[in-house]
């Protein structure tokens, strides 16, 4: 069901917490997820909305207390992919968490990268209700094509780059509560959300990453013909809608995840 910037990796314990605690290394996989994010937007865009998946009067071969077919596609996507550990990572956060199975492979024996009570984090209700209900109108077309196992498992692919990307704020927090924890202690002392947002807030770093994206979805979405030299200005996903993704629910989510993260840091 894709595996996703980050997702796994074959290096020691100690190489990945290493990596995991270098603001550089997060920053260099936060632009990786960029990519993995807007093919999966692209990939989605091949098939219309086909509103059937979503709708919970289609359900009646379904198991029961299933809200829809996606919604069961993707709870078994998620069990499958627990016995193979993949919630086991901490860059990994499932969306129904509750009765996953135990993995079939033992786990690594790693020290904990993030402060255990900001680790449980998990605001992908958020992030499955955005995807489903403001998303995904402006990237499908409207229509119904019957292929809705491809939908579902792009819907899937897609779901679980958003929330990597925006969970990662756990780590981008820790490293600067690490790197600088005279600047948060005050504000996490104070339980106030409004000064380590500004505290975690650079506009023009935001809007440099609106365009870097933006500019990526106009690159990797153009239709390639040799026989033309002149780009018709279509692209598979709208470059604009890419930019609105991380400037309006991306990058504010992903602090969200940090301010929560920073709160329960002194824990």
């Amino acid at each position: 069901m894709g595996t996703g910037e980050g997702s796994s990796c074959s290096c020691s314990c100690s190489e990945e917490e290493e990596r995991l605690l270098k603001l550089e290394s997060i920053r260099e996989s936060l632009v990786r997820q960029e990519d993995t994010i807007i093919f999966s937007l692209i990939e989605r865009a091949k098939y219309p909305i086909n509103s059937p998946l979503y709708d919970n009067n289609h359900t009646h071969n379904l198991p029961t207390n299933t809200n829809s077919l996606f919604h069961f596609f993707l709870k078994q996507s998620e069990h499958l992919q627990a016995k193979a550990g993949r919630y086991t990572s901490p860059e990994e956060n499932a969306f129904f968490p509750d009765n996953l199975p135990i993995p079939l492979l033992p786990p690594l024996n790693c020290t904990p990268v993030l402060h255990p009570p900001g680790d449980s984090i998990n605001i992908n209700d958020q992030v499955l209700n955005l995807y489903l209900n403001t998303l995904l109108p402006l990237i499908a077309a409207k229509g119904d094509d019957g292929n809705y196992a491809v939908t579902a498992a792009s819907d899937v692919n897609c779901l679980q780059a958003l929330s990597r990307r925006i969970h990662f704020g756990k780590f981008v927090a820790e490293v600067k509560f690490r790197d600088a924890p005279a600047d948060y202690t005050p504000a996490i002392c104070a339980k106030d959300r409004e000064s380590l947002m500004k505290l975690l807030t650079f506009q023009s770093v935001e809007e440099g990453i609106k365009k870097r994206v933006e500019k990526k979805a106009m690159i990797f979405g153009q239709d390639v013909d040799l026989n033309e030299n002149d780009i018709d200005g279509k692209y598979k996903v709208n470059p604009s809608v890419v930019s609105q993704l991380y400037g309006e629910w991306v990058m504010p989510l992903t602090k969200f995840v940090q301010v929560e993260y920073l709160l329960r840091r002194l824990d």
